[in-house]
């Protein structure tokens, strides 16, 4: 098996997306997509070399306006404000760009890698973009697993007061206090006590730190969510082998969210995974990664048959 690669930048779309590599290149290859401000480091490292151990090509990397990708402009803040007219008057949220463009950067990066067709792994965000994909351009889609994911249907719950407050929280002035709020963060969104995760907490913040913040960015990702609106409709296009993975106390976006994803794309298996919330936690990990390996393996079986 090949080593894991240093990061390397490629053109696509008109940007530029930071992105790393495990396993074989002549591997099945399988592309994580992650979700609203989490750089790809948030994908373990030691997740993306199980799922490479398990015979994958295994691509990471940062979206648009996060990490080492490219930075863009324009899109105020989101105010509490423009939330409600989105909410209870339906008034569209304006964005620089949506959730279609980041699809369009991530088959950039697949034509960039001389990938003609790969496995999809979204989570949260990072699963919207992986449908979008999916939708829009199926026959660069091996099999979707859409993670802690929703459909965009505004019809579903939306997230906790607390995970709200997390997600409009005001950008950390300095770096101890970046790193005191993403473990609080974290912990929040794990929903329970996970001494694995916790122990890994600081050195993942310094980490992220260190490949550079870019708050602005978070909330044009997050404008582009809100100005993308509903997927359930077009999702019903989808032959694509789907398997959809929620957390049955998700705070952030609701179990609801999955269970709808599952019902809107024909033949989607759905597994809901008990005291799961809006992470993956290392216990977890043996039971993730089964089913996403399962799953790619029975996609891969059934095209070549």
């Amino acid at each position: 098996m090949s080593a894991r690669q240093p990061p390397q930048m490629a053109r696509t779309n008109g940007i530029e997306l930071c992105y790393e590599t495990f396993g074989d290149p002549n591997a099945e290859p399988l592309i994580l997509i992650m979700g609203l401000g989490a750089q790809m480091v948030i994908w373990y490292d030691e997740f993306c070399e199980q799922l490479a151990a398990r015979g994958f090509y295994v691509i990471r990397f940062d979206n648009r306006d996060i990490g080492q990708s490219s930075k863009l402009t324009g899109g105020k803040p989101l105010g509490p404000v423009e939330l409600l007219k989105l909410r209870f008057l339906n008034i569209p949220v304006k964005a620089p760009y949506r959730l279609r463009d980041m699809a369009e950067d991530t088959v950039g990066l697949m034509d960039a890698l001389g990938i003609d067709s790969a496995h999809l792994v979204g989570a949260s965000m990072g699963g919207m973009i992986a449908q979008e994909i999916t939708i829009s351009f199926p026959q660069r889609v091996r099999s979707l697993t859409s993670i802690m994911s929703t459909t965009g249907n505004p019809r579903i719950p939306g997230p906790t007061r607390e995970a709200m407050a997390i997600l409009m929280a005001p950008p950390p002035k300095s770096k101890e206090e970046y790193i005191a709020r993403f473990a609080q963060a974290w912990k929040f969104l794990r929903v329970g006590s996970f001494p694995e995760d916790e122990a890994y907490d600081r050195a993942l913040a310094e980490r992220t730190f260190a490949r550079g913040l870019n708050p602005a960015g978070v909330g044009r990702q997050l404008r582009a969510i809100l100005a993308s609106g509903s997927r359930k409709e077009r999702l019903s296009t989808v032959r694509t082998p789907t398997l959809v993975i929620h957390g049955t106390v998700d705070p952030l976006v609701h179990p609801a969210g999955g269970k709808d994803t599952a019902a809107a794309i024909p033949g989607a298996k759905l597994l809901m995974i008990e005291r799961m919330g809006h992470a993956l936690p290392i216990p977890m990990w043996p039971q993730i990664i089964d089913a996403i390996d399962s799953h790619a393996r029975g996609a891969s079986a059934t095209t070549t048959q």
